[in-house]
């Protein structure tokens, strides 16, 4: 697989998970145990900042040789890595307020998030050789 492939999956999950924080279902949220915020402004900015980044993914994607770079793999390993070790450190420290299926559905994404990130530089060191 090449990198472009792997940065279309990332641009998808990014994409995927932008609209839904831009959407800001609270109802969902509260359903499956994460943690709803008093006001919807940090989420969707969050999912605008997610979606941001999943353009940057598919600019990057399509790029020719000529045009302009969007995110590359490094960047996408890095705020992968990052989300991760941020949500990793909120569910081990003991201060969500977030019930036992938000912190499975939450620990999920991390290791997602890390499969992801680990594939990436698979992938990259693959290509390198």
């Amino acid at each position: 697989m090449k990198n472009a492939g792997v940065l279309l999956v990332d641009a998808m999950v990014n994409f995927f998970l932008g609209i839904l924080l831009v959407v800001f279902p609270a109802e969902i949220f509260g359903f499956i145990g994460l943690p709803v915020a008093d006001h919807a402004f940090y989420p969707t900015i969050l999912g605008a900042v997610l979606i941001g980044i999943a353009v940057a993914l598919i600019i990057e994607f399509n790029r020719k040789p000529e045009s302009m770079a969007g995110l590359g793999l490094g960047g996408a390993i890095a705020i992968n890595l990052c989300a991760a070790f941020v949500l990793c450190f909120w569910l081990l420290n003991g201060k969500l307020p977030a019930s036992l299926s938000g912190r499975i559905i939450l620990w999920i994404l991390v290791i997602l998030l890390v499969i992801i990130s680990v594939f990436e530089i698979l992938v990259f060191h693959k290509k390198k050789k």
